[in-house]
C-alpha cells in the first residue's frame, strides 16, 4: 500500500486515476480548493497551489509515497511545490503534455507525398518525436529565467493560448529539474521527478471537456466541411481511461525523466474525419485552408506525433487507436445528441 496525493483530481481522467488507486487498496488523498468532493474512502486536503503558505498548512506533518500532480501550468506553480514537497515524498508525477514539443519540424530532407488510398491529397510521414528532443538543461529553459510573474489569462481556444499552454508546461517542467535561486548553479530535484507527457485525451463522453472530437462528430452529422491542411500530419492520441492506467503505472515504477504517453497508431485529420463518418454513417466533407491558416483541431501542417518506445521499454503496453476510437466517436455522438 502506498501513501499518495493527487494534486487536482477532480475531473476526466484525474477522477479515473483516483478511483483506481483507491481499489488498488492505496492511501489516497485529493488535495484541491474544495470544487468537488473526492470519491468515497478517498481524504481531501483543501488548499490553494499557488499559496504556499496555505499549502503547507493543509499539509501540517504529513509525508507521501507518490504525488501525482494534475494541475501544474505555470513555473510559479512548479516552484511551490519544489519547495512545499522537498522532503515529503519519494516521488513526484507531473501530467504535462505534448504541446512541449510545439513546434514541432519535420528531419531535414522530408517532405510531403501522395498516399495510395487518397488520390491527389497529399500527406506527410508521420515522424515520432522522442523525449530527448526537448533539452531543459540548455537555455531558454536552463535557469536563470524569468519565472516570476504569472502571465496574463488568454481567452478562447486561440494558437496564442495554446503556446502559452505549451511554455507554461516547459518551463514548469525546468522548474522542477533545477534550482533557481540565483546565483547558485542548477541542481538536482530535491525529489525523484517525472513528467508525463500525454497525447491528446480523447473518450468519455461529456467528461471530455475540450469538446475537439465533438468537433468532428457535429460537423460530420450536419454535412459541414472539416477544415484541413492540404498536406495533413499525423498526431498522437491516448484514451482517458488508458491515461488513468498510464498515470497507476507511473506512480509505481522508479524510473524518473520525461516520458510519452500515447497510443499505438498516429492518425491525421483525414483518417480521424473517415472514422467519425463510418461510424455515424455519413460520408465526409473537408475543406482545405490557406498555408498558415487556422484549421479544425488535430489538423496539423507539420509533424506531430510521439515515439512511446522509452515508456514500452519500460514495459507499460499501450492499446491502439485504431481499436478504441470508434467506440469513442459513438460514445460522443451519444452525448452531443
Amino acid at each position: 500500500m502506498k501513501r499518495i496525493l493527487v494534486i487536482g483530481g477532480s475531473r476526466y481522467f484525474g477522477k479515473s486515476l483516483v478511483t483506481r488507486l483507491r481499489d488498488a487498496g492505496d492511501d489516497v488523498m485529493v488535495l484541491n480548493r474544495g470544487s468537488s468532493d473526492p470519491p468515497p474512502g478517498v481524504g481531501l486536503l483543501l488548499a490553494d497551489r499557488d499559496d504556499e503558505a496555505g499549502l503547507r498548512a493543509a499539509l501540517g506533518r504529513r509525508d507521501f509515497d507518490v504525488v501525482v500532480d494534475q494541475v501544474c501550468y505555470t513555473p510559479l506553480q512548479a516552484a511551490v511545490a519544489r519547495r512545499v514537497f522537498a522532503g515529503r515524498t519519494g516521488r513526484y508525477v507531473m501530467t504535462s503534455t505534448m504541446e512541449v514539443y510545439d513546434p514541432a519540424t519535420l528531419p531535414a530532407g522530408s517532405g510531403a507525398r501522395t498516399a495510395p488510398d487518397r488520390p491527389g491529397v497529399p500527406v506527410a510521414p508521420v515522424v515520432p518525436v522522442v523525449e530527448g528532443a526537448l533539452d531543459l538543461a540548455r537555455p531558454p529553459f536552463a535557469p536563470p529565467f524569468p519565472y516570476g510573474q504569472e502571465p496574463a489569462p488568454i481567452p478562447g481556444d486561440t494558437p496564442a493560448r495554446a503556446g502559452a499552454y505549451a511554455e507554461g508546461k516547459r518551463r514548469a517542467e525546468a522548474v522542477f529539474l533545477h534550482e533557481l535561486q540565483e546565483p547558485q548553479e542548477p541542481n538536482e530535484p530535491p525529489f525523484p521527478f517525472v513528467s508525463v507527457r500525454t497525447a491528446h485525451v480523447l473518450g468519455g463522453g461529456p467528461a471530455e471537456f475540450t469538446g475537439r472530437l465533438a468537433h468532428y462528430v457535429r460537423r460530420i452529422a450536419a454535412g459541414i466541411p472539416v477544415d484541413v491542411h492540404a498536406a495533413p500530419y499525423g498526431t498522437s492520441f491516448i484514451h482517458h481511461l488508458e491515461m488513468a492506467d498510464f498515470l497507476d503505472w507511473t506512480a509505481r515504477q522508479t524510473f524518473t525523466g520525461p516520458v510519452n504517453a500515447a497510443s499505438h497508431g498516429a492518425p491525421d485529420v483525414l483518417a480521424l474525419c473517415a472514422t467519425v463518418a463510418e461510424r455515424l454513417g455519413r460520408r465526409p466533407r473537408h475543406r482545405v485552408v490557406e498555408a498558415g491558416a487556422d484549421a479544425s483541431p488535430f489538423s496539423f501542417d507539420r509533424a506531430y506525433a510521439m515515439d512511446n518506445g522509452r515508456a514500452t521499454a519500460l514495459g507499460f503496453a499501450f492499446g491502439r487507436v485504431a481499436d478504441w476510437l470508434p467506440a469513442a466517436v459513438t460514445e460522443t455522438a451519444r452525448a452531443t445528441a
